[in-house]
């Protein structure tokens, strides 16, 4: 240690006794303030967390009817007013104390059955803002107001409004200011505020809820009953009407735990997870065991990259929950989780297993929005847009050919005449392939179009699935070994996985330092580019991840090799070939999208072409 010359042995006497103060001085017991605002923290993240806080207390107080109203983000206000129970004078002045609660009778924190409980809101929420309650109960003859300013609380006065109540909470954060900086954009706030209200429409469809904020139109939520019906419809209220043509429903139960919700077909995904809604005996969350459950139940139906549309509803005994284990109550643990995640994987299995075999329907409506004709100044019928438009609607590649409304030179149809008992089965009975990659099939009230190589690749791929849980995948010895060159990381790789890719009819060795060598293949595949196949699963193998479970690496290969051992894009295929090609996917799990998660199928109901064409 370096002191300052001359050297002063006092001055160090000194130092030690001050650093002894520090370290020892005495224990206090923090103010009412502080330890409120300590609280606040905790529970009083963001605007959104006060709407959620005070939307809670309106639903545990039995309200039919909650109105939200949001300014400048809600840090300038929040109000929140309900037709619920209300509360008496004596009541009121409790419930801005810490710790004070009406809804734990019984002090059984193993047994909580509201969405409140804990008693820390209200009085945090005036810590750090200008609260104010006015409240009245049904045979109360006026209702009761009180006010905490940053703390400070008020005595209960008269007030005047109907049964229910109505709370306000104005200049968020002006108790705390440094909180302040990190608030996001007033929209952004906005959003993530009407975000949580929307959770909890979700899981109440039986009350209305009315959300107002000054940068967007007014949102009402009409109560719908509470049945399966009218989840249904809150469901498509907030999460839009096309969830309606592409969801189904899910049911499921195991010792004592009850699932139920709505799922979206593989085909209605989204680029991320927002649109995942789970809640516990009627509690919004977000959790791990739930989140990695239906990521586990799509994993055979989407890519990587994609995310279903779901809103799951765990019912159970609440001592085989613990909701106590985040101060904002969004997150929970369970006694059983591996329980929780066999349900809803199963449930969510057996679902799509069967309603997933439809497709998302293109209705009128979506074409005509890509083929309107109109007429010009002069009377004279267009197209409505440019080719880059309409290109832009056909996502893939491959269906760019019907951006132009003109014959391709591909454009060879191979009529096939519709047998009358085939009309009845639910793809229809085949009656031409456009593109030599489209199949068009005839129903009774319609017409399907189904990609041919999507389609089929889902059909390999479960025969692959099956073999391997049966007996595994029978092999072919090829005539000719195959020798791929991949580089030395590559090849390495892929030797490195060799007994994974035994076990799914693969057979290959080193050959030398850079390639492989490829002695048998799964039969399933017939004449397939052998080549093709090992560097793709050379480039997907780079990307997995050392804990994945083996099950998962053997269907991360089944998936590769139903791809390209399927029918490609560009095969003729007889009538025969169509029908049969059609029957199977009758009969197969999951054929309405391809592994990638893409719909091997669009439906046309007759009622929607003569839309298309005004005669409806």
């Amino acid at each position: 240690m370096i002191f300052p010359a001359p050297f002063n042995p006092f001055f160090l006497l000194e130092f030690c006794a001050r650093l002894a103060q520090v370290f020892h001085m005495p224990v206090r017991q923090l103010s009412e303030a502080v330890i409120n605002r300590i609280a606040a923290g905790e529970v009083v993240e963001r605007p959104a967390s006060v709407v959620k806080e005070l939307v809670e207390n309106a639903l545990d107080a039995g309200a039919r009817r909650i109105e939200v109203v949001l300014s400048g983000g809600g840090q300038r206000l929040i109000r929140v007013t309900d037709d619920g129970a209300g509360m008496t004078p004596q009541d009121l002045q409790l419930a801005v104390d810490r710790h004070a609660t009406s809804k734990l009778p019984d002090d059984d924190l193993n047994s909580v059955s509201t969405l409140g409980f804990r008693g820390e809101a209200l009085p945090s929420i005036g810590a750090v803002a200008k609260l104010s309650i006015i409240t009245r109960t049904k045979d109360a003859a006026n209702a009761s107001e009180i006010v905490v300013d940053g703390g400070r609380k008020g005595a209960v006065r008269p007030a005047a409004l109907g049964a229910g109540t109505r709370i306000e909470v104005r200049d968020l954060f002006y108790a705390t200011p440094a909180r302040l900086k990190f608030m996001k954009s007033e929209r952004a706030e906005t959003a993530t505020a009407v975000e949580a209200v929307k959770r909890l429409a979700l899981a109440r469809p039986d009350v209305t809820f009315v959300i107002a904020a000054e940068d967007r139109p007014p949102i009402t939520y009409a109560a719908q009953s509470d049945s399966a019906e009218g989840r249904l419809a809150r469901m498509a209220d907030v999460l839009g009407a096309d969830l309606k043509e592409n969801a189904i429903a899910v049911e499921g139960e195991r010792e004592g735990v009850k699932l139920s919700g709505i799922a979206g077909l593989p085909t209605f995904s989204r680029a991320n997870s927002l649109s995942q809604y789970f809640f516990v005996n009627g509690r919004p969350v977000r959790d791990k065991v739930l989140l990695g459950a239906v990521r586990g139940a799509y994993a055979d139906l989407l890519h990587g990259d994609r995310h279903p549309v779901v809103a799951l509803f765990v019912t159970l005994d609440p001592r085989e929950v613990d909701v106590n284990v985040h101060p904002a109550k969004t997150e929970v643990r369970f006694r059983d989780s591996g329980l929780i995640r066999a349900l809803i994987v199963r449930s969510l299995q057996d679902a799509l297993g069967t309603g997933a075999r439809r497709a998302s329907t293109t209705g009128a409506t979506r074409l005509v929005s890509f083929a309107r004709p109109h007429r010009g100044a002069r009377g004279h019928v267009s197209w409505r847009g440019s080719a880059a438009s309409l290109r832009s609607g056909f996502a893939e590649a491959a269906q760019e050919a019907f951006a132009h409304f003109e014959p391709s030179a591909d454009a060879r149809p191979s009529f096939a005449l519709a047998a009358p008992d085939l009309l009845d089965k639910p793809l229809g009975a085949a009656r031409a392939q456009v593109h030599e990659t489209y199949i068009v099939a005839q129903t009774r009230d319609g017409l399907v179009i189904v990609d041919q190589h999507a389609a089929h690749e889902r059909l390999v791929y479960e025969k692959l699935k099956a073999a391997m849980e049966r007996d595994g995948v029978a092999r072919q010895i090829l005539l000719v070994p195959a020798v791929v060159e991949l580089g030395p990381d590559n090849a390495a790789a892929l030797v490195e996985r060799a007994a994974d890719l035994a076990k799914m009819g693969l057979v290959i060795e080193a050959f030398g330092s850079g390639a492989v060598l490829v002695r048998e293949q799964p039969a399933l595949l017939g004449d397939t580019d052998i080549e093709a196949l090992i560097r793709d699963l050379a480039e997907h193998m780079a990307e997995w991840d050392a804990a994945l479970p083996l099950e998962r690496r053997l269907l991360a290969v089944a998936s590769s090799m139903s791809c390209h051992g399927s029918v490609r894009a560009g095969r003729r295929l007889k009538p025969d070939e169509m029908n049969a090609l059609l029957r199977e996917m009758e009969t197969t799990d999951y054929a309405g999208q391809c592994n990638h998660g893409r719909p091997t199928y669009i439906e046309l109901k007759l009622s929607d072409i003569e839309k298309l064409f005004g005669r409806r």
